[in-house]
């Protein structure tokens, strides 16, 4: 919106030519670049620009689809990116930053609003470890405080209940567990806030991949559990962060 308002406000005062801004103003909705449609519209729609999902996609693809956005001055965040595509976007926008273990890339161009509230992201081993920091990042980049608790499963409960003071502060819970899951459940029959549980892929051979988690948070017994899909870290970091936000933001006037 703010791109727009630019825009306009050119125009008025003579410093854009009206074919100039019909020429910027044409790839707001998206930008065909025939491999993909870039979103320049998502962050009027969303309140959050277009996320690269890298996984599948080509480092050059990646890189094009960086550039259109670096371009129009948006923030930038790529999920599900190995180091040799970091590496490739590096080379082309160089102040480009690489969380490892969560593998996501981003590229902050416009300062983020920040969320007043905390998101407690706990995961129940560190086999875990790759989805929960994909949601802890995910909710950081968007403007979220995020306190982390891992390695706190079931198989030594004793290490979640002398944590119980991170959960009791936060306004959403991401739990994030494998094998057979029962992690969220706990943890929603405990607190008075939004549980978010992501399963994981981690486990033995009837685990199924993640199914045998997915299916256990799904049929808890615990209300209030919303259940992402299988390693779905991004989707419920975003998903925190949502929610988050509806408890406003750190600089906005108090009310009287």
């Amino acid at each position: 919106m703010e791109k727009l308002k630019d825009v306009l406000l050119k125009v008025q005062r003579g410093e854009l030519s009206v074919d100039e801004a019909l020429h910027f103003l044409k790839d707001l909705p998206y930008e065909d670049l025939g491999f993909a449609k870039v979103d320049h519209h998502r962050a009027l729609r969303r309140g959050v620009p277009e996320v690269i999902f890298c996984q599948g996609k080509t480092p050059e693809q990646v890189v094009k689809i960086a550039e259109r956005m670096n371009a129009r001055g948006t923030n930038i965040m790529g999920t599900r990116a190995g180091r040799e595509v970091f590496e490739e976007v590096k080379k082309a926008i160089p102040d480009a930053v690489y969380y490892p273990d969560a593998r996501i890339f981003a590229v902050i161009r416009e300062p983020v609003p920040k969320n007043k509230g905390l998101i407690a992201v706990a995961s129940a081993g560190t086999s875990d470890l790759p989805v929960a920091e994909e949601a802890a990042v995910t909710a950081e980049l968007l403007g979220n405080r995020v306190e982390r608790l891992y390695d706190v499963g079931v198989a030594g409960i004793h290490r979640l209940f002398m944590n119980l003071e991170v959960l009791e502060r936060a306004q959403v819970i991401v739990v994030v567990a494998g094998m057979e899951g029962a992690l969220a459940s706990v943890v929603g029959g405990i607190v008075d806030k939004p549980v978010i549980a992501v399963p994981t892929s981690v486990g033995y051979g009837a685990n199924f991949n993640g199914l045998s988690a997915l299916l256990t948070m799904l049929n808890s017994c615990a209300s209030g559990i919303t259940v992402v899909n299988i390693d779905n870290g991004f989707g419920a970091g975003f998903a925190a962060h949502l929610i988050n936000r509806l408890g406003g933001t750190e600089n906005e006037a108090a009310l009287p």
